[in-house]
């Protein structure tokens, strides 16, 4: 298996992310890759670069807030991201993301992602070493 990647994951009407890497940050990173991908298959570019932090009780609620993060500054900025930088520290997170602006014709958004669930929430480290950051989205 990719040291690090995405994958999406059937649940009914919503639609489940997972992201994995060798480090919580990595997967934090892919499961963000993986929500994105759920709104479009066309290329984003990296052409402008948002800073957000956010905080929580443990790394399963920190991924819904990280997530969640996600979700509301694509809407708030009308913009899709394409790169990821987290930096959890504790139950911190850190992070940069760079994107564009949604362009609708271009990018042709298959949903709207409402937002993360605590649904088959789990962030959890394999005997390998690997991370795996996973749960529901609701669209």
């Amino acid at each position: 298996m990719q040291e690090r990647g995405w994958k999406h994951f059937a649940h009914e009407a919503d639609l489940g992310v997972c992201g994995w890497g060798p480090t919580a940050d990595a997967a934090f990173e892919e499961a963000a890759r993986a929500l994105v991908a759920s709104i479009t298959d066309a290329q984003v570019v990296p052409s402008t670069r948002v800073h957000v932090t956010c905080e929580a009780g443990d790394l399963e609620l920190l991924l819904v807030a990280w997530l969640n993060t996600v979700i509301y500054e694509m809407a708030v900025r009308r913009m899709l991201f394409t790169r990821f930088e987290v930096h959890i520290t504790g139950y911190n997170l850190e992070a940069s993301m760079w994107g564009e602006e949604i362009d609708r014709l271009r990018h042709c958004p298959a949903c709207e992602p409402k937002g993360a669930t605590y649904t088959a929430l789990e962030v959890s480290r394999d005997d390998a070493g690997r991370w795996t950051a996973r749960c529901i989205v609701d669209v």
